[in-house]
């Protein structure tokens, strides 16, 4: 169970990345990512829907004293709550072809995720439950796909053994990569709960104008806009612009409606 071994030191030139475990059923998963976390240096566990709920006392356990991603542990109801502050979230899983995202391997995910963290921009690894992985619309709030090349005769990874592969890369650059070879010259995306907005109010009107015909493909259509606009990778001033546009374009339909209506009551 718990001690109170502090966590390890921050270091102040990277803003880490979060794993994040997806509905995982295991407390001694749970408690084995934590122990890979600790290997390789980070400290912030989020669990989105943990099957026996949390905390789970076998977690401790099975985590070998890394004790901190535990204690620290946050618990989400869904990815989109859990990915609401992130800046990049890249899904862990194998290639989803109804999702049309970037399909990146550990090695360039953690060169990625090492600029951003040196950009101070928080990014997300994103891990599906052990045995039905990670919904396709989970993985449409994502930025990449990241898949493991393990032999396809065999592709079956314990969660804590893929934790470890992507994490493993990602030490490689903290201790070894030249700092001064990650810079980044542009302003940084905004938090995700923003582009969560303008995804609600963007369907909202799409909604009221009829766009999602025929109903039966409004998921994959929904799905498809979301994607488009995760790769776009906008600010929080280009969001509120897209925003204002969407209102723009409501307020117009409103008043060419309001005229046609009194076009037709004069007549």
């Amino acid at each position: 169970m718990k001690d109170a071994r502090p966590a390890p030191p921050l270091d102040p030139n990277l803003t880490l990345p979060c794993v994040i475990l997806d509905r995982p059923q295991l407390a001694d998963n749970i408690g084995s990512v934590a122990r890979v976390m600790a290997n390789f240096g980070l400290q912030e566990l989020r669990l989105v829907a943990p099957r026996d709920g949390w905390p789970q006392d076998r977690a401790w356990a099975t985590s070998s004293g890394a004790n901190w991603p535990l204690d620290g542990a946050k618990v989400f109801a869904t990815v989109a709550e859990a990915v609401a502050d992130l800046k990049t979230v890249y899904a862990t899983t194998a290639r989803n072809r109804e999702v049309h995202l970037p399909v990146v391997t550990p090695r360039q995910t953690a060169v990625e995720a090492y600029a951003a963290a040196q950009g101070h921009q928080k990014t997300g690894l994103l891990f599906g439950a052990e045995r039905a992985g990670l919904e396709t619309s989970d993985i449409a709030l994502c930025h990449a796909i990241v898949t493991i090349p393990v032999d396809p005769h065999f592709h079956s990874l314990n969660l804590a053994q893929a934790v470890n592969i992507i994490l493993y890369e990602w030490r490689l650059l903290v201790m070894d990569a030249p700092k001064a070879a990650f810079t980044q010259n542009m302003d940084e995306p905004a938090d995700l709960k923003f582009l969560h907005g303008l995804y609600g109010h963007l369907e909202d009107e799409l909604e009221a104008a009829g766009f999602f015909f025929p109903p039966e493909k409004k998921e994959s259509m929904l799905r498809n806009l979301r994607v488009v606009l995760n790769r776009a990778r906008m600010t929080e001033q280009e969001i509120r612009t897209w925003r204002g546009v969407v209102t723009a374009l409501t307020k117009g339909r409103g008043r060419v409606l309001a005229k046609l209506a009194k076009a037709k009551d004069e007549t």
